[in-house]
């Protein structure tokens, strides 16, 4: 090959890198553009419950909503379920939901491990992930704090602690 073939064969090669670095730039900022953001309604939905009735989120407007997005294969979720439940338990007349969201498994998992752990709050199941997608979740656990106007006041990503919850909760209570 001659210098001016290898010339032209190099730009060419650094162009197409110099392009796949603008696109993975491009996409990863962009990525966070239709995140559900602090100060935004929660986006609607509806979903199932392990009995099978529908749950709508906006169903439930008028109540503090900790909506937690959750999977059995996941230790962190399982370790933070029981405080979860404990604050629902202790709240729930007080005008508090706590919802979890399953992500894709079937119905007989979840079960199993509600069972297990005892979970008495709302247990809804996204077999297909569509909601999960539409709030853009990547790492779970992460837990959206609503307020009763469907206002999205906290979000935590990973494992919450009982103080935690307590101190998220109190800020979105009617």
């Amino acid at each position: 090959m001659d210098r001016k073939k290898r010339t032209i064969m190099r730009v060419s090669i650094l162009a197409v890198l110099l392009a796949a670095l603008v696109f993975a730039v491009y996409s990863s900022l962009a990525k966070g553009v239709d995140d559900v953001k602090i100060g935004e309604q929660a986006p609607n939905f509806s979903l199932k419950q392990l009995d099978g009735t529908a749950v709508k989120l906006s169903d439930l407007q008028g109540k503090g909503v900790v909506l937690n997005f959750w999977g059995s294969w996941c230790k962190p979720c399982k370790a933070e379920m029981p405080a979860l439940d404990k604050k629902y338990q202790e709240l729930k007349d007080k005008g508090l939901v706590v919802v979890g969201v399953n992500i894709s498994e079937a119905p007989v998992s979840v079960q199993q491990f509600v069972d297990q752990l005892g979970v008495t709050f709302p247990i809804l199941l996204d077999r297909q992930s569509d909601i999960t997608r539409l709030y853009n979740i990547g790492p779970i656990p992460t837990t959206y704090f609503l307020d009763s106007k469907g206002i999205v006041k906290d979000i935590v990503i990973g494992q919450m602690s009982e103080a935690t919850i307590s101190a998220k909760v109190n800020k979105i209570l009617p």
